[in-house]
């Protein structure tokens, strides 16, 4: 262990006895290009049950003497260019956590078909064309991400009544043409997405997935456009009952009896009618389906909030993009809570748990405009976060350091929480970023957390929205953008469901009347432009580039 010196996190591991090591970032990508790769010395950390080492664009290949880290129970070698991997992986019989995701990968080693212990399997955005048979013995799968390569096709026996628990399965932006009617034998499953790919049909077997609460087939050209207008906009229970309703069809075409063939003929001539008839009318689903979004220019609000932008966050956390957002409903029914699980959704996917973006919403009414984002020593920064009393974000860090660790015990040692990975990015910080505003409070501390202070709730009626990254302002722009397209989802839906609304902030006082059918679902997004310390354009979002990527066909941008 010659090298140890270029290393002292692995020093510390072995020194220590550790059962966990991250390396990530430029620092450590750093010494692999300079060394050539990883040092040999990780793989006699044969204690590690969590391993990650990622965002090192230097690391294209894994040895085989990862076989020694018989104890690993979660891989994650996320967002590197990683072209190949050793079949060895089959040694990793512990191994619960892969992540693959964010490489250069065009195949995965059949050994992946040997971990009877997996339960999560993350291999998106490569550049694979094929999953390798016999994922079937991989018995408790219960998450596949697949999305972002070029397969066209699952393996046969990725349907097999063996995989009794896999719950989520994600394949969004690939290349697959066929999804077979054997789909139905996957019977713990609760997500499916297949956006973006080349799909023709749905098969109805679909809707016998007793468990199905959350589908997605946008972006694929069906053959059946009245069911192509459904999965652009409607929710999971509407397009299940179609295909319920289509499959019911079918047994009746295919009886064996005289009577059954009459019965069939009935249903055909009735159907024919109704064709005839919806001809005539307008397309009510297409109607139902739209969605807009109403972007206010910055020059139409006089008392627009600007954000000024210090030079010190260069180092530190660079990238940051904000808007206004109003014609949210928040105060019917369940509509926050909708709003929050898809905030937390797109930190764990998009954001890759905080660790590429963090979105952070605040109350526009508690705000305190200019606002400022800057930089603090860490015993200076001080803030009310969510839930708790004013700290430094040294106690703050302590405190969530300790949560975490004591989560992992609870969980013997499983996986690192995504509160743990995130932690992870300041670590070694000599300044942490925070948003402040015109009183000198500070709002935000990203990628940790808000404050308690603008929290929006049932009454809020204007959102600040903020997203900040240290990888690209582009990367601030997506997701965004997503969170937008999302709001103006969830602001359908609820429109359309007519929920009560809730009782007020304080939970008293009864719930108001429904709203009225003419409700709008409309939402309006007030640029915001953030400048340097001279007041000179950084930039305004959302810009007439922003918003227009996107291939959801029922909304629409108005400028």
């Amino acid at each position: 262990m010659d090298d140890m010196e270029t290393w002292p996190e692995i020093e510390k591991a072995a020194t220590e006895r550790r059962r966990e090591l991250v390396l990530q970032g430029a620092g450590v990508d750093t010494r692999i290009s300079s060394h050539g790769g990883l040092t040999s010395s990780i793989y006699s950390l044969t204690l590690l049950n969590y391993l990650e080492v990622s965002q090192c664009p230097s690391l294209t290949e894994i040895h085989e003497d990862i076989r020694r880290l018989t104890n690993l129970q979660s891989l994650i070698l996320c967002r590197n260019k990683l072209a190949s991997f050793p079949e060895v992986i089959s040694l990793l019989g512990s191994l619960k956590v892969l992540d693959l995701s964010v490489n250069n990968l065009q195949v995965l080693p059949e050994g992946i078909t040997q971990l009877s212990e997996l339960n999560t399997l993350n291999v998106s955005c490569n550049s694979l064309e094929v999953l390798p048979d016999g994922l079937s013995r991989c018995t408790k799968l219960s998450t596949i991400n697949v999305s972002k390569n070029r397969i066209t096709r699952f393996p046969a026996d990725l349907y097999s009544e063996r995989l009794d628990l896999l719950s989520s399965l994600v394949a969004s932006d690939n290349a697959i043409e066929e999804l077979s009617g054997d789909v139905h034998k996957l019977s713990a499953l609760k997500v499916l997405d297949l956006s973006g790919n080349k799909l023709k049909e749905i098969p109805s077997d679909l809707s016998d997935c007793p468990k199905l609460k959350e589908i997605n087939f946008k972006g694929n050209k069906l053959n059946d456009k009245r069911l192509e207008k459904m999965v652009n906009g409607c929710q999971t229970k509407s397009i299940l009952d179609y295909l319920r309703g289509k499959g019911k069809g079918r047994q009746g075409e295919d009886g064996g009896d005289a009577e059954g063939g009459r019965n069939a003929d009935k249903k055909k001539r009735q159907q024919r009618k109704k064709k005839d008839k919806a001809a005539d009318e307008p397309d009510e689903v297409e109607e139902l389906n739209k969605m807009v979004v109403r972007v206010l220019h910055v020059s139409d609000a006089p008392t627009a909030l600007t954000v000024k932008v210090m030079a010190e966050v260069k180092d530190v956390r660079p990238y940051l993009v904000c808007c206004v957002v109003r014609g949210m409903n928040l105060k019917a029914g369940n509509s926050l809570k909708r709003f929050l699980v898809a905030q937390t959704k797109l930190h764990d996917d998009l954001c890759g748990k905080r660790t590429t973006a963090t979105i952070a919403t605040h109350d526009v009414q508690l705000l305190k405009g200019p606002l400022t984002y800057d930089v603090k020593p860490p015993t200076q920064l001080k803030i009310v976060s969510l839930g708790r009393k004013e700290m430094t974000a040294v106690e703050l860090m302590r405190h969530l350091h300790l949560e975490a660790d004591e989560l992992r015990k609870q969980k013997k040692r499983q996986n690192v929480t995504g509160l743990h990975k995130y932690l992870q990015l300041l670590q070694g910080k000599a300044f942490y970023p925070c948003l402040v505003d015109a009183e000198g409070l500070v709002i935000s501390f990203p990628p940790i957390t808000n404050s308690e202070n603008t929290k929006i709730k049932k009454t809020t009626k204007e959102l600040f929205l903020e997203v900040t990254s240290s990888t690209s302002l582009q990367t601030c722009k997506d997701i965004m953008d997503a969170l937008i397209i999302k709001m103006a989802e969830l602001n359908k839906f609820t429109a359309e469901h007519r929920e009560e609304a809730g009782s007020d902030a304080e939970g008293e006082g009864p719930p108001e009347p429904l709203p009225s059918v003419e409700a709008s679902s409309e939402l309006i997004v007030q640029q915001v432009r953030t400048v340097d310390q001279d007041g000179n354009l950084k930039v305004v979002y959302p810009s007439k580039t922003d918003l227009s990527s996107n291939d959801i066909s029922n909304l629409t941008i108005v400028w």
